[in-house]
């Protein structure tokens, strides 16, 4: 059985079956995925999980064991079986870059196509990029506050296996310099590291034995983990085992910051000089933004990073904006309270100021509009009569999120809740 169009909610074919009867399947129609605010109040978003939902939609499929599980338990009836059995989908998609900025409003995603055929895909593009750019969010963030350190995602065993893989490719666009996950090493080409846990060192006799096994298998130029009894003797014994050339220490607990200039002027005192310490321990970008004055090489995060540091949504919704009538184009709009939102196709660009810093997220709505000199169209093609017509390398994303992330004003790399860092502006487009 092909689950990827599975992965939805019973009420999107229930929609289709009485879009069939109605005849509104085949109406052409615009649909988008915004944002209202920023969730936890941040100053700005990150755009992750194109790359992951343009493969997803590749395979979403109607395949017979898929029709039979949905005729034999009631969710549509045959016709509409019938319908999907055929579904594949032709219309286009117009998205933000993986690793682009957004702001309350921005329509990082544009589909266009049939009532029918754009309405099913509304799970998945939301559970893809919820998801993704949470983790992306919360993983910029950290990036911020760890300034030039390296960062590591270390938190597969904190959630799905399925969001491990995600998360860990989220975290990389967003800057992360590894994960421990080999998942998203191998489908995504993510570096990987690792070197040994607490069980490692509990499972030798003595933590003289265990080091000096890690250092034999591994090089000298190893981490080695410093705390499973007490952190100065595990330094002395780190550096005994590897000396001076030893690669890393790990501190996984306790008052990290202290710890760090201990261990620092330890290192130093038994000629570790260039031996670098990596804390981890339930970090996320506040504690992170506390030891910026510490004598830290590198950070290992884990469960804040892989649960978006608090956030785990993005607050992406999945609107139609935009249906075809026989006078043309015709906005259409939810105007229900507190959940309003505006009608029409948009087009996305971010204006800057004479530095070259963004100063303004501004949004046409109607036609295209012709673009300022000022401003930078966000929204690239991606999909086109069904086909994919853009691909970005992970490398790729991860440059324009560093681009992107770093023409902000310097407000939004506060780590207070705060508004946004740049206002959103709508600006109609006359035929």
């Amino acid at each position: 059985m092909n689950d990827v169009a599975l992965l939805t909610d019973h009420y999107e074919l229930t929609m289709v079956q009485a879009a069939l009867g109605s005849g509104a399947a085949q109406r052409r129609c615009v649909f988008e995925v915004f944002a209202r605010s920023l969730p936890g109040r941040r100053r700005y978003g990150v755009v992750a999980g194109l790359g992951r939902l343009v493969e997803e939609l590749r395979d979403f499929r109607y395949d017979a064991d898929t029709l039979d599980f949905l005729a034999a338990t009631g969710v549509i009836d045959r016709p509409t079986c019938e319908w999907l059995s055929t579904y594949r989908f032709t219309g286009s998609v117009d998205a933000y870059a993986e690793g682009e900025a957004y702001f309350p409003g921005s329509p990082v995603l544009v589909v266009e196509g049939t009532f029918a055929e754009c309405v099913v895909l509304e799970t998945l593009i939301l559970s893809v990029l919820n998801h993704d750019s949470a983790i992306a969010t919360a993983a910029a963030r950290m990036i911020c506050a760890a300034g030039d350190r390296p960062c590591i995602e270390m938190g597969s065993r904190r959630t799905h296996e399925e969001a491990a893989v995600a998360s860990a490719r989220a975290a990389y666009i967003a800057g992360f310099a590894a994960t421990s996950n080999l998942a998203a090493g191998k489908r995504w080409g993510v570096p990987t590291t690792g070197t040994a846990a607490h069980a490692f060192t509990l499972v030798h006799d003595d933590e003289a034995t265990a080091f000096a096994s890690q250092v034999e298998s591994l090089g000298a130029g190893t981490t080695l983990l410093v705390d499973t009894y007490d952190v100065e003797q595990g330094i002395r014994g780190a550096v005994a085992a590897a000396g001076p050339e030893l690669g890393a220490i790990r501190l996984d607990s306790g008052d990290l910051l202290p710890l760090a200039h201990r261990a620092r002027q330890l290192l130093d005192e038994l000629g570790a000089t260039k031996t670098r310490i990596v804390v981890t321990s339930d970090l996320d970008e506040n504690s992170i933004a506390r030891l910026a004055a510490a004598p830290v090489d590198g950070y290992g995060v884990g469960t804040s990073l892989v649960t978006g540091s608090g956030v785990p949504t993005a607050g992406f919704v999945y609107k139609l904006v935009a249906r075809e009538s026989d006078d043309g184009w015709q906005a259409v709009q939810k105007r229900s309270t507190g959940k309003a939102s505006t009608g029409g196709r948009k087009w996305a660009a971010r204006r800057h100021d004479g530095h070259n810093e963004a100063a303004e997220e501004h949004i046409y709505v109607g036609n295209a509009p012709r673009h300022r000199d000022d401003e930078r169209p966000l929204l690239v093609p991606v999909v086109r009569e069904g086909e994919p017509v853009h691909t970005t390398s992970l490398a790729e994303a991860r440059q324009h999120c560093r681009d992107s992330v770093g023409e902000l004003p310097a407000e939004a790399m506060k780590l207070s809740p705060g508004d946004p860092a740049l206002d959103t502006h709508y600006e109609e487009v006359a035929p």
